[in-house]
């Protein structure tokens, strides 16, 4: 992998070059396509990675007209929202789709079916890849998925069983054997697999990001982390985002699991961490009541337990981590949006966010501050 390149084109000079790219992508791989024409760029609500534009695509296969969406992520020219796991980790869109391709052959977790990657920065300015669009439903964090879309709307059965469902590919995703499966890059030559590994990544990259600034409550979470290390834990492939927004659904069933830029070979103790510290994000940080159907985080450790045959586990360890982690991300994406002139530089939601309120609580919870 190598690094960013430059800018992003803009919307109106990417059509061209990514409709000839496709065109002769698919020329070699669908005999028979012709006519290829793309709709008008749809961008989705969020996110901070790549830049994603859903793109409606027409073409003409054994005289008959086929409609069709495909979804183009190009990598952005600033470095990597996530730290390296590995020297020469760097492109993220490559890490994703490398990933993806290799989860595919898998057949243990449902993706969007990736279609092509292109290293080449030439075409659109970046590397990017392009996999199908899996249309569907997501519990979104804006508008906050317990009030409004479809888990808000779903009776309270549907929404355990929604629940439920997003937590079983967790589980699915931890059944991965990481070695037969080829992830062996994830790892960092002459480095073990550990929590402690994954500490020293997470804090170098936020020492980086702060920028000289003091963020005390991760100051305090790092020491504590470090004082507590769990022992004897067994490397898994993580997920490294695992959390219901990273989960497509259709009619209440799971269609596709999404976003492995920041995928890993960790414990998966870090994974259920992060899926319990993102629901207090969602609630206790944010003053949003649980709709009905939605578990308790204690109903949730239950049901994780039991789905992947294991006694209740105590997440606080994970969810501490999990808060430092998600701290440093904000820290990080807002350094992006400072740097680009989207923000002043004395901004200070690089402090005072979700991720470091359900930071902070979990600190006091734990009588750690």
């Amino acid at each position: 992998m190598s690094e960013a390149y430059g800018a992003i084109k803009p919307d109106e000079e990417l059509r061209a070059p990514f409709r000839d790219w496709l065109a002769e992508k698919w020329s070699s791989e669908r005999p028979g396509l012709t006519g290829l024409e793309l709709g008008e760029f749809q961008l989705p609500k969020s996110g901070f990675s790549a830049k994603t534009i859903f793109v409606p695509v027409t073409y003409q296969m054994e005289g008959l007209s086929v409609s069709d969406k495909v979804v183009l992520r190009i990598e952005n020219p600033e470095p990597a929202v996530y730290p390296q796991q590995a020297p020469g980790l760097d492109v993220e869109i490559e890490i994703q789709y490398r990933s993806m391709e290799l989860l595919e052959k898998t057949g243990k977790v449902p993706l969007a079916k990736p279609l092509g990657y292109e290293s080449d920065p030439s075409v659109l300015g970046q590397p990017f890849f392009v996999m199908a669009f899996a249309k569907g439903d997501v519990m979104t964090e804006d508008p906050a998925y317990m009030e409004e879309g479809f888990f808000a709307e779903a009776t309270p059965e549907d929404q355990r069983l929604i629940y439920r469902r997003g937590m079983q590919m967790m589980v699915d995703f931890h059944t991965i054997d990481w070695k037969d499966a080829g992830f062996d890059w994830l790892v960092a030559p002459g480095e073990e697999p550990t929590v402690e590994r994954q500490i020293d990544v997470w804090e170098s990259y936020m020492r980086r990001e702060l920028r000289n600034r003091v963020h005390k409550d991760f100051d305090i979470g790092i020491e504590w982390l470090r004082k507590n290390l769990p022992t004897d834990l067994e490397p898994a492939l993580s997920w490294g985002d695992s959390r219901p927004g990273n989960i497509i659904y259709r009619d209440n069933e799971v269609l596709a699991i999404t976003d492995f830029e920041n995928i890993a070979v960790a414990p998966k103790e870090i994974d259920v961490g992060w899926w319990m510290l993102f629901d207090r994000t969602m609630h206790e940080a944010i003053g949003k009541e649980r709709p009905a159907g939605e578990p308790t985080r204690q109903e949730a450790r239950e049901i994780y337990a039991e789905l992947a045959g294991c006694p209740t586990p105590d997440t606080f360890y994970y969810e501490v981590l999990g808060g430092m982690r998600y701290s440093a991300i904000v820290v990080r994406v807002m350094n992006r949006m400072v740097d680009r002139g989207q923000l002043p530089a004395d901004q200070e939601i690089w402090i005072n966010n979700p991720a470091s309120t359900a930071l902070g609580q979990l600190l006091d919870k734990g009588g750690l501050r």
